[in-house]
Parts: C-alpha cells; sequence; structure tokens
C-alpha cells in the first residue's frame, strides 16, 4: 500500500513515551490558524512530500527498535491528520503491532467513527487534541465544528489508552475558563488519566513564507511560563486528572 507523507523524524521525546519515530502524514481535515505545518494541509505534493510504502517506512522504523525497547517509545504517526489517510495508517500501525513495536497517533478524531475503528485493534496510545468545547469558535479558527470531534472522544474511550491534549493558543482557548470547559469534558471519559497542556509556538512562521502564504497569527505571542502554570492550576482544580504542560509540540 501507498501512501504520502512529508517527515519522518527519528529520536523524538514528544507525541508518546519514550523514545519514539513520528511519520508525518499528508493531508488534514482542518485549518488551523496556528498550524505548525502548513506544508501537511493538502494531501497534494508540496516541499517534501513523497509517495512510500508500509515497507519503506518500516525500514526507517525498524532501525532504532534498541531505543524502543529500552525507553518504552516505539512509533507514532501524526500530521497532517491521520485519518485523512486512515488505511495507509492502519496498514502501518498493523505492520509495527505485529513486529512487537509500542503504536500511537496524533489526531484531532474528526473523521467518521468507521475510519477511526480500523485503526483501534493496532494502535495502542491515541493521542486526541480536543481545541474548545465551543463549536462555533472551534469552527472560527480550524474551518469545522467540533461536534463529530466530541462525539468521537466518547466512542474512542475505553477502547484503547486516550490521552487528550489542548493546543493553548493566545486569543483562542488560553483563559481559565475555557480550559476547565475541557478539562471537565476530559475527566468524564472513560479511562482517560491525563490532560495535556501544549503551548502555542512561532516555528513554523518560516514556512509559510516558503509556501508563499501569509502567517494567520500575525503577532500573537506565545504564553508565558507563569500563564501556563496558572491553566495547569485551574484544570487541578477542575478535574481528578494528571495535568501536563510540555514546553514544545
Amino acid at each position: 500500500m501507498i501512501g504520502r507523507i512529508f517527515d519522518i523524524q527519528r529520536f523524538s521525546l514528544h507525541d508518546g513515551a519514550g523514545i519514539r519515530t513520528i511519520v508525518f502524514l499528508k493531508g488534514c481535515f482542518l485549518r488551523c490558524k496556528w498550524c505548525c505545518n502548513p506544508e501537511s494541509q493538502n494531501y497534494e505534493h508540496e516541499g517534501n512530500s513523497r509517495d512510500v510504502t508500509v515497507q519503506e517506512v518500516m525500514d526507517v522504523i525498524e532501525r532504532d527498535r534498541h531505543y524502543y525497547r529500552r525507553s518504552g517509545g516505539g512509533m507514532t504517526l501524526s500530521g497532517g491528520e491521520v485519518l485523512r489517510q486512515a488505511d495507509f495508517a492502519r496498514e502501518l500501525l498493523k505492520s509495527a503491532k505485529e513486529n512487537g513495536i509500542h503504536t500511537a497517533i496524533e489526531s484531532t478524531a474528526l473523521a467518521d467513527f468507521a475510519e477511526i475503528e480500523k485503526l483501534l485493534p493496532y494502535l495502542d496510545t491515541f493521542l486526541m487534541d480536543i481545541k474548545h468545547m465551543d463549536s462555533a469558535k472551534h469552527e472560527k479558527f480550524t474551518g469545522r465544528r467540533n461536534e463529530k470531534v466530541l462525539e468521537n472522544a466518547k466512542k474512542i474511550a475505553g477502547k484503547t489508552e486516550l490521552i487528550i491534549r489542548v493546543p493553548v493558543i493566545p486569543s483562542f482557548n488560553a483563559t481559565a475558563s475555557e480550559i476547565k470547559d475541557i478539562a471537565t469534558f476530559a475527566s468524564k471519559l472513560p479511562g482517560v488519566r491525563e490532560l495535556h497542556l501544549l503551548p502555542y509556538h512561532r516555528f513554523g512562521e518560516g514556512k509559510y513564507t516558503n509556501l508563499g502564504r501569509e502567517y494567520p497569527m500575525g503577532d500573537i505571542n506565545p504564553p508565558t511560563e507563569q500563564e501556563m502554570e496558572a491553566l495547569k492550576n485551574a484544570a487541578k482544580v477542575t478535574a481528578d486528572l494528571i495535568i501536563r504542560s510540555e514546553s514544545a509540540w
């Protein structure tokens, strides 16, 4: 089976436990204003994208098996949006599982649940973005409403390890009340134990220039460490979850 990717990143300490290899798939259903991988949005070839077979990807994944075993790491599929290429993602996850490699995906779950079900038998960890509880505001900043996201979160919970992740974006969701709303929702999902707050950054700004596109976030600055700590504490008050705040995503 052939899939389309734009990068494979080895020795990552993000997007799952331990040392991981991240496979970035092309194509996305959303157009988030803060997207740090704008080259991932369109499925069409752009930048460094290329078509690969499952075996070609697995040849790269297998190089670091020793590190996965020692650190509890493995393979993570990211994007773009993994579910934009659900069949290819399923075959990658299946191959990794058959070879004893821990699997994870980073996804918004904005797809028909039938597409998500294809992946679940071969998936160890689902890192799911929940960006906002208000559907109208979600649509304004991402291009799509969030009802399907929230519905799928309820269906996924309990079927695999589910970790909720929130990109913290000033002007969009970086207030205590908005983070509390997400934390409250996450705390009611069966089996969910962790909520990760991921601070907005401007690392992808140069990519927009290279693509001849304007950076949508203008002069929005990343949240400070103090602001992130306050949001982390607000979530802790609301939800009986492990709240983590990462420095990069």
